[in-house]
């Protein structure tokens, strides 16, 4: 593990090769999983306010769960939170182009409907935040689903932490990625 500031980072980050290949898993992970995404509790407010900009982009049976669930749900655990599933186990927020799933609110986004990407849970995925013996952490969630990912990302080279470089500098700003890209450099004998 690395310690940047509070938060440990998973050495797995930096050392295997991830990058999305959407025309092979078709956007799966929107789709599979028991949970909807995980949200943190300063998005519940957020969600809640731009349910109305991002309902035209959603289908109808996400609309009709939204408003029946509502925008996020309390999980068991205290202080854990998730976006709703349709019926079929989907994110409520999901839509389908092409056959591909992916964030309704994010498409929202790129044309300057609402000022939040997405969750960012999912924009960083497959890095996770949890705990860690009682510290903030980051780890690289391995799921059989992204299987395509991992083979595209060794194909193109890009570790982890480059593929959700965005994300990453969005959650914990730039010193925290350069940090990263410093540590990287240094244990592959760059630096």
């Amino acid at each position: 593990m690395i310690a940047i500031g509070e938060v440990l980072v998973q050495e797995d980050l930096l050392k295997y090769r991830f990058a999305c290949d959407l025309n092979a898993c078709k956007g799966a992970c929107c789709v599979e999983g028991d949970t909807g995404a995980p949200l943190l509790e300063s998005e519940l407010p957020i969600l809640e306010s731009l349910q109305e900009a991002v309902a035209p982009y959603l289908t109808e049976e996400s609309r009709n769960t939204l408003a029946e669930k509502g925008a996020w749900l309390r999980l068991g655990e205290k202080g854990k939170f998730a976006t709703p599933l349709n019926s079929d186990g989907a994110c409520a927020y999901v839509i389908r182009e092409n056959g591909i799933a992916f964030c309704g609110i994010e498409k929202a986004w790129k044309e300057g409907k609402v000022a939040f990407q997405k969750p960012i849970s999912c924009h960083l995925y497959p890095a996770r935040e949890g705990k860690f013996r009682g510290m903030d952490s980051l780890h690289y969630e391995r799921w059989q689903i992204c299987n395509p990912a991992c083979k595209n990302g060794k194909a193109l080279g890009i570790p982890v932490f480059r593929f959700v470089k965005d994300a990453l500098i969005r959650r914990y700003g730039q010193e925290f990625y350069d940090i990263l890209e410093a540590w990287f450099a240094q244990t592959q004998g760059l630096g």
